[in-house]
């Protein structure tokens, strides 16, 4: 095989693996579905960005070669574990008043208190302190890696493009007017699984061996 052909396949399972990861349910896409039919699409593509921009944060790093630095410091990754971990308990406990509460005030709530600037930063800050995010964006680049520049521009455009799709689809799709409906009928139970899956995400960030 080629070095060309090589670097080729690599690259098409590093395309595979992370859109693999972006697709399959978990909490950042269940927190934009949760968006989209609750608040819109613009909300949604909001919070979409700020979990792609945090993606393509630790994918640069990677690519740079500062992640491998920053996985010899195990304090550092216990910190981001730790941060990560409250943050997702954070949100598991507004998920929760939210399911708790009517509907006018969860709606009164979110127009009071939320920007679409809050909603990026959000977005941001669950892909940021999660330190999985770290060591997938290790391997995902090792598998793509030819040791050209090359190869690491290509890796992180292609992903950001996958990124864009899969996030941006969730948001479009369910702020339609029908998955809207469906949200409303059952907001409190969506809100509470919401909440759970939230919840379950941090326990076991901060339960995580390093």
């Amino acid at each position: 095989m080629t070095g060309n052909a090589y670097f080729s396949t690599n690259l098409l399972l590093a395309y595979a693996a992370y859109f693999v990861g972006t697709a399959s349910p978990g909490p950042s896409n269940l927190a934009i579905i949760s968006l989209a039919a609750s608040h819109g699409r613009k909300a949604a593509m909001m919070f979409a960005l700020g979990v792609i921009s945090g993606s393509m944060f630790w994918a640069t790093v990677a690519t740079l070669g500062v992640s491998a630095a920053l996985i010899a410091y195990s304090q550092v990754i216990i910190a981001f574990k730790i941060f990560g971990g409250l943050y997702l308990l954070w949100l598991a406990f507004k998920s929760g008043r939210n399911a708790l509460a009517t509907a006018d005030a969860s709606a009164m709530k979110l127009e009071r208190t939320q920007t679409l600037t809050g909603v990026y930063a959000r977005g941001a800050i669950l892909h940021l302190t999660n330190p999985k995010a770290i060591l997938v964006w290790v391997s995902i680049v090792a598998l793509s890696s030819n040791n050209t520049g090359s190869a690491h521009g290509a890796l992180v455009g292609g992903c950001a493009a996958i990124g864009c799709l899969v996030f941006g689809g969730y948001a479009v799709l369910f702020s339609t007017d029908s998955a809207r409906r469906i949200y409303v009928r059952t907001r409190r139970a969506l809100e509470g699984c919401l909440a759970v899956v939230f919840g379950i995400a941090g326990i076991r960030l901060l339960a995580s061996r390093v």
